[in-house]
């Protein structure tokens, strides 16, 4: 009985259920996207999908992730006690795992009934599974992850209104810049290893920079948020939202400006606030209004 609790215990590292952080950073955006296609609270059943998706997908970019970075997490002081890199899974394991998660979340996909929806989804299936690879020739792999982050945003409108609009595209670049500036905070955890073992992060590539990179980033995204706002022409809600989002990346600044790999790491973390601090300003935008257009 150990050895099975043992087993399963495992399994639940591999695909990180025991750290959800990465699964709300996934999803706010797609909900984001679901409420304002929507014009309000989607239909049951399109939001069941999405979060059983993000949650499934989430999972299987993790096992792909650590497969791919078996070679890496062992010398990483972070990642050496992942399953793989202390060798409690093998990596055929690891990758049975990632295409049970993948395909049940096309299953899923495929219950949406919208072929658009269906496309899309093969091409962020594409973009999860390169991404654990462009940190051995992408000086900034965090930009490609910003695609990959994202892309729920454009399914969602596709699930909901068989259409990609500017608006879904303007909601994916807005968010690419949440995504770079968050996963730099990551990054800058790692960046003493990393700089050992030879990979490539936005935290190496910035350098001295990075703190400046990672607020920049933030005050990009915040700006693009409240463009977007702007020209869609919501209301006082979401802007309430977004200021909330400004004042926790700003307390970020705090705890990054040291670089040390705990408030690094709490900044990180913490991200999640921000997609669920414009989320609260999404659903105060909506309550009554049409589907986006």
């Amino acid at each position: 009985m150990n050895a099975v609790l043992a087993r399963i215990d495992a399994y639940e590292k591999l695909v990180r259920l025991d750290k959800p952080v990465g699964i709300l950073l996934l999803l706010w955006p797609t909900l984001w996207g679901l409420w304002i296609a929507s014009g309000g609270v989607p239909e049951w059943r399109v939001l069941w999908i999405f979060v059983m998706g993000t949650v499934l997908m989430r999972s299987a970019g993790c096992a792909i992730n650590d497969y791919a970075d078996r070679g890496f997490d062992a010398h990483v002081k972070r990642t050496k006690e992942r399953p793989l890199a202390a060798g409690t899974i093998r990596p055929q394991e690891a990758v049975l795992v990632a295409a049970v998660l993948a395909l049940c979340a096309f299953l899923l996909v495929v219950w949406t009934q919208n072929l658009l929806t269906i496309g899309l989804s093969v091409g962020a299936g594409a973009l999860a599974a390169i991404y654990p690879y462009t940190k051995r020739f992408l000086a900034v792999p965090q930009a490609w992850l910003g695609h990959c982050f994202g892309f729920g945003i454009p399914m969602a409108f596709a699930a909901v209104t068989n259409d990609v609009p500017p608006l879904a595209w303007a909601l994916l670049a807005a968010n690419f810049f949440w995504v770079l500036a968050y996963d730099t905070e990551y990054a800058m955890v790692d960046r003493p290893d990393d700089l050992k073992i030879g990979i490539k992060t936005s935290a190496i590539t910035f350098g001295r920079f990075d703190v400046a990179a990672v607020m920049a980033c933030y005050g990009l995204f915040v700006g693009a948020m409240a463009a977007i706002g702007i020209w869609q022409g919501w209301r006082a809600g979401f802007f309430l939202g977004l200021a909330a989002a400004l004042a926790v990346a700003i307390v970020h600044y705090f705890w990054i400006r040291d670089r040390t790999r705990e408030g690094c790491f709490r900044a990180f973390r913490h991200n999640h606030w921000i997609g669920l601090a414009v989320f609260a300003g999404v659903v105060l935008d909506h309550l009554g209004s049409r589907p986006a257009g």
